[in-house]
């Protein structure tokens, strides 16, 4: 349905060249052609594409390249132009989504175990093939997700990663029924997750750097904000890091009440100074990692997201400004979410 096998389509986009800091415009614009999507796949007109801070990582070389000039964009709001010869949840005209995790081989240990996050085979939009920083996206059927037609593409794109991954990142971080959450670092996942947390009964205390993320989190319910590394006001039952930022892991450690636990939600980290057992570890402190999503939370997290009516506070900019996007994410001048749209 759509474009013939032996047809193709022009994209416009952007690619990531030469990786380095933002300022040595790694990002390149790019025209390819695009051809008919294969037997399990879309082929999505973007009408939004989330920018995250791990696009910012792969453009800047701290996560090196799995191909070279990829697109990046792994938020992607899109309406079906084509689909190929095995496809049958979406057909043309539908709305769809593409996420970070793009395919997984289904049968190893951790597939089997609904673990697919872990699967050691797994590939991701935006690093292993191109993304949504583009007019055109291809996206594995059994990997999109069915989004509302009437919203606002734009309030939707953040949901796809930053949302997901914030909300297995709450899940990771363990915490009980009216519990203490600490948030380290207030960007677009932890916005997101943060809501989920006063909806599900939290107390939530927001700990960040910009003055405008303290105001937005006082908007959406935090119990109280502070600086990046000021305590909170309480002990911790969980904490959750989202800065990029390992100077803050024994910040938020020192901060847990006993047995409470930290999650660290990037996939990129800085390094972690040298922990001292007694002030971080000890009264059974735990430490966790998040990697990835399954399509599980995936779901979960989008019927949510639905039922609760989550507030989404985005940044727009027009598909030509992603090298823009990047840089204000880089400086912290985003608000909420930077999200692409190609109107």
């Amino acid at each position: 349905m759509g474009l013939p096998h032996n047809a193709t389509e022009m994209l416009s986009g952007w690619a990531v060249g030469t990786p380095g800091p933002i300022g040595s415009g790694p990002l390149v614009r790019t025209h390819r052609r695009v051809t008919a999507p294969g037997p399990d796949e879309l082929l999505l007109r973007v009408e939004a594409c989330g920018v995250c801070r791990t696009d910012l990582h792969l453009a800047e070389g701290d996560l090196a390249p799995h191909a070279p000039s990829t697109i990046p964009g792994h938020e992607i709001v899109g309406r079906v132009a084509a689909v190929g010869d095995s496809v049958t949840r979406f057909g043309a005209g539908d709305r769809a989504g593409g996420a970070w995790l793009r395919r997984t081989c289904g049968s190893c240990r951790y597939c089997r175990a609904g673990r697919e996050n872990l699967c050691p085979a797994s590939a991701y939009t935006g690093w292993d093939a191109d993304g949504g920083f583009a007019e055109l996206a291809v996206v594995p059927e059994a990997f999109a997700y069915r989004l509302p037609e009437s919203r606002d593409a734009a309030l939707l794109a953040p949901l796809l990663c930053a949302g997901i991954i914030g909300y297995r990142s709450l899940r990771r971080s363990a915490l009980p029924a009216g519990g203490r959450l600490g948030i380290y670092g207030f960007g677009a996942s932890a916005h997101l997750a943060a809501q989920v947390a006063v909806a599900e009964g939290a107390t939530v205390h927001v700990m960040t750097r910009s003055a405008q993320a303290r105001e937005l989190a006082m908007s959406l319910g935090a119990a109280s904000v502070g600086g990046a590394y000021d305590g909170p006001p309480e002990p911790l039952d969980s904490a959750i890091l989202f800065a990029p930022v390992g100077d803050l892991v024994p910040v938020a450690l020192e901060a847990l009440d006993r047995s409470g636990t930290l999650a660290i939600a990037g996939i990129h980290l800085s390094d972690i100074p040298v922990l001292n057992y007694q002030r971080h570890l000890f009264q059974e402190r735990n430490l966790r990692s998040v990697t990835s999503n399954t399509r599980r939370d995936g779901r979960e997290f989008l019927e949510l997201a639905e039922r609760m009516d989550i507030r989404v506070t985005v940044s727009r900019y027009p598909l030509d400004r992603a090298d823009r996007a990047l840089a204000d994410l880089a400086a912290d001048r985003v608000n909420g979410a930077a999200v692409l749209t190609t109107g």
